[in-house]
């Protein structure tokens, strides 16, 4: 089995930064994690589920932009393909309907790929300071608010640089993500145990923020592929033996 993981990307600058530094404190050392980028999830999702015989890794390496990182590989060196997009319901091309045949599709990593979406955009991740109730954080998710101008304004300073994130820093946001994300689709900030769909959260939003007030509540998909990816108990593990109230 190969020990090659391939995560997929909508953008690159930020992106980018969470690959590398996700890369010095989880994912198997042994393991080679390579990022590629493509445009947004609509047109993937068109491109590949239109043609039976068209391969995701094919299609991106054929991308200009993924030519040099890819030009060496073929899909048989990756044993897990993992789809990181946002939401950004504001986008001309966002289809809510769209989104659930979407996640119905990318929904096995060893195959066409595992999709996880962050609510309003990646930059979730860095949004929160001990100002902001982060359980019942909530974005409109209809409109261009300029939402990494919020997250620049409102989260505090340490979380600013995602390039210079520490174990600790990591630890902070998977804690506060996963407490959301049961708290999303529970109603309990507690952390889960065991991994919840991407589905059944986006089912959630639409539920109780989407369809009620056009808003998101902002979680980041990152950790919830750290929790999706490790499980339940080293996670918890990771998280009792740093344990912090935030």
């Amino acid at each position: 089995m190969s020990n090659h993981i391939l995560f997929v990307f909508e953008g690159e600058k930020t992106e980018k930064q969470i690959t590398q530094n996700l890369k010095r404190f989880f994912i198997n050392e042994n393991t080679v994690l390579l990022s590629a980028f493509c445009a947004d999830i609509y047109q993937l999702h068109k491109q590949i589920s239109s043609d039976e015989d068209l391969d995701i890794f094919m299609l991106l390496k054929e991308k200009l932009q993924n030519s040099e990182v890819l030009s060496k590989y073929n899909r048989d060196d990756f044993a897990e393909i993992y789809l990181f997009f946002d939401y950004d319901g504001h986008a001309t091309s966002a289809n809510d309907e769209k989104i659930e045949e979407i996640l119905h599709f990318f929904n096995e990593e060893t195959s066409s790929g595992k999709l996880f979406i962050s609510y309003p955009m990646v930059e979730a991740l860095k949004h929160y300071s001990n100002k902001i109730d982060f359980k019942e954080l909530k974005i409109k998710a209809k409109e261009n608010i300029g939402y990494k101008q919020v997250v620049g304004r409102e989260s505090q300073n340490e979380l600013q640089h995602i390039n210079k994130y520490t174990i600790d820093i990591w630890i902070q946001l998977i804690d506060l993500h996963l407490k959301k994300m049961n708290y999303i689709t529970y109603n309990s900030y507690v952390l889960p145990k065991e991994c919840i769909s991407q589905k059944n959260i986006f089912a959630k939003q639409l539920e109780n923020y989407i369809n009620i007030d056009s808003t998101v509540a902002v979680l980041s998909s990152f950790p919830i592929f750290l929790f999706d990816y490790y499980g339940h108990n080293y996670i918890s593990k990771l998280l009792s033996e740093n344990s912090r109230t935030y």
